[in-house]
């Protein structure tokens, strides 16, 4: 497993993704003086985001059923625990936005690679409605 949103594992036979990118913004306000620089105030922690990007392969996995499963998370407005393979918490975070690009298709017009695009933001971590699955999930403790 290479992280869980909820109930969902990214992972080889489900989604493996290829990169990750995180951003934190911190919030500061600014008031103008005569004849200095702004001053600023530091208001807290900001919008926190991750994105996941990457390639499924139809031999490989069923990324559509994946694909289809994470659109269904999204648009039920649940927050969901984030967590890594090395069990790191990240909180709690909602989907708000999933890209497809299909290509390389079979004959039948499905096709052999779907690249995905998944954009989460962080919320309060109280609004976390599923926990990811444990290791112990899995019958090894």
């Amino acid at each position: 497993m290479m992280m869980s949103l909820g109930l969902f594992l990214f992972s080889l036979p489900t989604l493996a993704y290829q990169e990750l990118q995180r951003r934190t913004d911190y919030r500061h306000a600014q008031q103008a003086r005569v004849g200095a620089r702004d001053a600023s105030q530091f208001l807290g922690v900001g919008d926190e985001t991750i994105a996941l990007n990457g390639s499924a392969i139809a031999e490989l996995q069923d990324g559509q059923a994946s694909l289809d499963q994470l659109r269904d998370m999204g648009a039920s407005g649940e927050a969901w625990s984030l967590v890594d393979g090395s069990g790191r918490a990240y909180g709690a975070y909602v989907i708000t936005g999933l890209d497809e690009r299909h290509r390389e298709f079979h004959a039948d017009g499905t096709a052999r690679q779907i690249d995905f695009g998944i954009d989460l933001r962080r919320v309060d971590d109280s609004a976390a409605t599923a926990e990811p699955l444990g290791i112990a999930s899995f019958g090894l403790f």
